[in-house]
């Protein structure tokens, strides 16, 4: 199975993980699955009065120069050690 495969199998799973992961761990799926499927961040940073956007956009901005593959290795074993 290719990596693509193992990711996009991985993004089916987390739909139905069998509990529903904390904030920092949902940040750290979110930027991964950002980082794999779109690579670096190019958006500008939302505003202060948008904190989740806020939040979601510097836990992807993290991950900045991370590798695509490298980002949905990370994200496969991540959503693997949560099931």
């Amino acid at each position: 199975m290719s990596l693509k495969d193992q990711f996009e199998a991985a993004i089916a799973d987390s739909k139905n993980l069998p509990e529903r992961p904390d904030n920092m761990t949902l940040l750290k799926i979110y930027a991964l699955y950002k980082q794999g499927s779109s690579g670096d961040v190019q958006d500008k940073r939302p505003g202060f009065t948008d904190m989740v956007g806020r939040a979601k956009w510097d836990a992807w901005n993290e991950l900045k120069g991370t590798s695509t593959d490298d980002a949905m290795q990370q994200y496969v074993d991540l959503i693997d050690s949560l099931k």
